[in-house]
Formats: structure tokens, sequence, C-alpha cells
């Protein structure tokens, strides 16, 4: 390793992720690249495996974990809320409905923005309030598209089931009634980052007796739209 810090483990763990950037790797893959002992370099990526910034393909072979996607996106929150505060009133306004941003943040949501409905009945999330994984359209889009395992772990004891996440993903927007709160239905779409990784949610909420029990049917549009809008912003140079 020609690029040293100082700091040994670093500069070793360093080495095993650049080496994985090249695309997955067995372990004689990174020994060979790296020049580490064998045991050295199995310890290190498992180790980094445990935290998600490696993973295995069905091979068996090392590669880049979505940790790495998680803390790319984080990065450019800065420019997601930038582009948010816009987009969101934009949304209520079209649908008379207040709207809201959701990040995944383990195994909860945070509402990142949002933009409340002025008048009359409305849903109010309010910013920074963290909301379960398991109930809500915005948890079923965070969810969708995740990785097998997480995704699985992320069905033990859902309101939502495999069958309705794979309709999430066939039409790109999802929809709930009453799973987060009694009365209270929502439409969720998803926004990627630069890697087309999903890395926030957006959706409109309200009573049911306004938005129906099928309430994608005539709002998705509008949710698909906007979250497509912040999806450019989190794109531009």
């Amino acid at each position: 390793m020609e690029n040293t810090s100082g700091v040994g483990v670093l500069d070793k763990v360093t080495s095993i992720l650049g080496t994985l950037e090249a695309g997955p790797a067995t372990l004689g893959g990174l020994v060979a690249a790296t020049g580490m002992a064998r045991p050295t370099a199995h310890r290190l990526a498992v180790a980094l495996e445990h935290h998600r910034l490696v993973s295995r393909d069905v091979q068996g072979r090392f590669m880049l974990g979505p940790r790495l996607g998680e803390l790319s996106a984080a990065a450019g929150e800065d420019r997601l809320l930038a582009a948010a505060g816009s987009v969101l009133a934009q949304l209520r306004d079209a649908t008379g409905e207040s709207a809201q941003l959701y990040r995944r943040q383990g195994e909860v949501r945070i509402c990142v923005a949002a933009a409340e409905r002025l008048t009359g009945l409305r849903d109010t999330v309010p910013v920074g309030v963290t909301l379960p994984m398991k109930v809500g359209s915005a948890a079923q889009i965070l969810l969708a598209w995740e990785e097998p395992e997480r995704l699985h772990r992320g069905l033990q004891g859902a309101r939502f089931t495999a069958t309705a996440l794979s309709g999430v993903r066939r039409r790109g927007w999802a929809q709930s009634v009453g799973e987060r709160e009694v009365g209270v239905a929502s439409v969720a779409a998803p926004v990627r980052g630069q890697s087309n990784r999903v890395v926030a949610a957006v959706t409109i909420s309200g009573p049911i007796e306004r938005l129906s029990r099928h309430p994608g049917a005539q709002l998705s549009q509008a949710v698909v739209e906007a979250a497509h809008r912040l999806t450019e912003a989190l794109r531009q140079p």
C-alpha cells in the first residue's frame, strides 16, 4: 500500500474498499491486490461486512456494501433539503393535501421536510418526528428496494407483506389506508440518488374520507412527479 496515513488499520480498510471499487473479489483476490496476509484480509473484510460497508454476492465474493450508498446519500442531504421546500409546496398545492419527505435512519423513518395543508382537516407530521418502518406508504417505499436480507428482516411485524412490496416495485409508488393512524391514508414514491438507490420517500397524507380507500388511483401521478423532481435535483452535477 503506497498511500499511507500512518494509521495502519485504516490504510488496510481503505485498500480493501479500493480493491472492491473495481468489482467483486474473492478472499484470494483481496490478498493479491492488497498484499495483506490472508488472515488479516479475512478479518477486516468480515468486520466491514458486519458494518454493511462490504457485502457478498451470490458466489460468496466480497463486494461494496449498501452502507456506502447510505453515507453517500447523507452527504447529499443538503441538496435534497434545499429542493424539498418548493417541491413539497407544489405537491401540496396540486393535491390539496399535506406533503412530507422521509428518510430512513436505522429502524425508523424521519420526517425531514413537510408542507402542510393550509386549511381544514389535515394530517400533520412535524419535521424531525420519527415514525416506525412497519407501517405507512413511506415505510413501504424505503423498504421495497432494500437488499433481500434487510427486506426480509424489515417485514417481520410489518402491516404490509412481501407481495405488497412486490407491487410497489412494479408500480413505482405505494399507498396505505389506516396503517399508521386510523382514518388516515397516504401515497408515497421513491427519491433516488446518484447510484439509483432509494434515498428518501415523498408522501401526501390526509383523511380517508377525502383520499378514499384507494388513494393511489387519483394521487399517485402527482406524487411520482414530485419524487422525480427531487431525484433530478440530487443528480445535478
